[in-house]
């Protein structure tokens, strides 16, 4: 009945959420994948390609915030800008988060000039 459903399916689907969120994790902490509220980034990088936006809610600051960057990474994307978060307090006490931005590339023609 589990195949019916396609419960192995979504197990898979889940497995390479978690992997993706560990990559975005560690990609952003080593500091290889800005994530700014301005609409550009440090000087000598350009916005190549916008290619949209991203979003991302969870009752989990993180989990919001981290889901965005791995849906920006699918995308292709190099970097997020002008990126801004909600938090909506509700009367039971919990809060819910939402995390959103730009997902662009950068312009590979400055990048190579630079280097």
């Amino acid at each position: 009945m589990l195949f019916l459903l396609g419960g192995e399916k979504k197990k898979k689907v889940q497995e390479r959420r978690v992997e993706n969120l560990d990559r975005v994790k560690e990609i952003f902490f080593a500091g290889r994948f800005p994530v700014v509220t301005t609409p550009d980034l440090e000087e000598g990088r350009k916005v190549g390609k916008v290619l949209g936006l991203v979003v991302c809610r969870g009752y989990d600051s993180e989990e919001a915030f981290f889901g965005m960057a791995a849906r920006a990474v699918n995308k292709g994307a190099q970097a997020i800008v002008g990126y801004q978060e909600n938090v909506a307090f509700h009367p039971d006490g919990s809060k819910f988060f939402t995390c959103y931005g730009t997902a662009i590339q950068f312009d590979q023609a400055r990048l190579s000039a630079s280097a």
